[in-house]
């Protein structure tokens, strides 16, 4: 795939131009961003107005990796429940990150209206959709949750669920009114176009290849030269390679896939009127949503499976949608594709510290947006002097997950078979 392929519907869609990174590598600056998607951009755009000098490596193209192949649901804090956070990370860390990522997507959506950028923004919410009986009593318990926190979330019986989504197979559902929906490779891009302005130095088509210390500085050696630096962030999640022992052994990764329509124009107005971007409560997690051009965005874990024009994936996307939607007509498709996905075996991020001024947030168990947004953030509050203690989550050191390469060849078998399942 070329630097200049198409990864996505949103690579197609979106109205931000594409950035071309420069050429010129040889530099020394204060920090070296590796990665240029949503948390490197985050760290060099939030680094750059704190005046720090930033350059950003990225081996293909800006958003190539997961933030260019996202969903695009901004969703508020966690898939964990809040007591399980709580739990998790006890009474100090807990209460905050909860904090922090309820207000994540607000957070996003302020940076897109700073930076004017155009990316399709909704903030009308998005649906946790009961797929089942079972899936409806742990959305109450998670409603009831919220509600003692004083959070905008409201819970759906089915005839409510119905109503909002266009569709009565599901049994009620849990409404977030913090959340919204973006084009998300528009918000990476107008990530970069922000930072760029802000004074960071962005290389696309341009791979890290080594990474050492020497005299006290960090050497990123490069495809096109070498990037000097204090401090070095690494941004890649679940695309991280060999350049750092072992970090790509961390989590374990998911495939996760789409299928978008094309416009079907005022036949689905009533799919999601209010455009909020759904996902349900399976095992196997399912998405929908309905873009600014009327398009029909599905998808599911797994990889695609064929092309937009035959293949189990397309027939699985037109069977979903008959399920959902029986008076939408037969439908053909504009785009298939699929992302990799970062899962911690405890569905928490991390942030670690890999040697002396050499940090990753990593693992976003699938919330890449504000996750990588917040932790750009929080990565820039740390290289200009704010306390570690004062992050949404402490520094670690790195811990490998042994069993992850054997659950992400089990996990694509089970999804492959659940495609084919749900296809017949």
């Amino acid at each position: 795939m070329t630097q200049k392929s198409k990864i996505s519907l949103w690579d197609t869609s979106a109205i931000e131009n594409d950035l071309e990174g420069s050429d010129s590598v040889d530099v020394q600056v204060d920090v070296a961003v590796v990665g240029g998607g949503f948390t490197g951009l985050s760290t060099a755009l939030h680094c750059a107005e704190k005046g720090l000098s930033v350059h950003v490596i990225e081996a293909e193209k800006i958003g190539y990796g997961g933030s260019g192949r996202n969903v695009g649901l901004v969703n508020a804090s966690a898939w964990l429940p809040p007591h399980d956070i709580r739990n998790r990370l006890g009474d100090n860390y807990g209460p905050r990150f909860l904090a922090e990522f309820s207000e994540a997507p607000e957070y996003v959506f302020s940076l897109i209206e700073k930076h004017q950028i155009r990316c399709e923004v909704t903030k009308t919410g998005t649906i946790h959709a009961a797929h089942s009986p079972a899936g409806f009593r742990g959305l109450q318990e998670r409603h009831a949750e919220w509600q003692r926190m004083g959070a905008p979330v409201d819970l759906l019986d089915r005839d409510e669920a119905s109503k909002m989504i266009g569709s009565d197979i599901f049994f009620g559902g849990l409404v977030d009114h913090r959340a919204g929906t973006i084009n998300p490779m528009g918000y990476c891009r107008g990530l970069a176009r922000a930072a760029k302005a802000a004074g960071a130095q962005i290389s696309t088509g341009t791979r890290a290849t080594k990474l050492w210390k020497e005299n006290g500085i960090w050497i990123v050696e490069t495809t096109k030269g070498r990037v000097k630096a204090n401090h070095v962030i690494l941004g890649t999640n679940a695309y991280t390679d060999e350049l750092w022992p072992d970090l790509n052994k961390v989590f374990t990764k998911i495939h996760y896939f789409q299928l978008a329509t094309h416009s079907l124009g005022t036949e689905v107005d009533h799919i999601l009127p209010g455009r909020q971007g759904l996902w349900d409560t399976g095992q196997i997690m399912f998405t929908i949503r309905r873009d600014a051009y009327n398009r029909i965005v599905m998808g599911g874990m797994g990889k695609v499976v064929g092309t937009t024009d035959k293949g189990l994936s397309r027939r699985w996307a037109k069977k979903q949608i008959k399920r959902l939607f029986p008076t939408v007509g037969d439908v053909e498709f504009e785009k298939a594709w699929h992302g990799q996905i970062a899962m911690t075996p405890d569905h928490l991020p991390r942030i670690y510290e890999l040697a002396d001024n050499l940090y990753t947030p990593i693992g976003y168990n699938g919330r890449g947006i504000t996750t990588g947004t917040i932790f750009g953030r929080a990565m820039s509050n740390l290289l200009t002097g704010s306390a570690r203690d004062s992050l949404p989550l402490p520094i670690t050191t790195l811990k490998t997950v042994p069993t992850a390469p054997i659950y992400s060849r089990f996990y694509d078998t089970v999804f492959f078979v659940n495609q084919v399942l749900k296809s017949i």
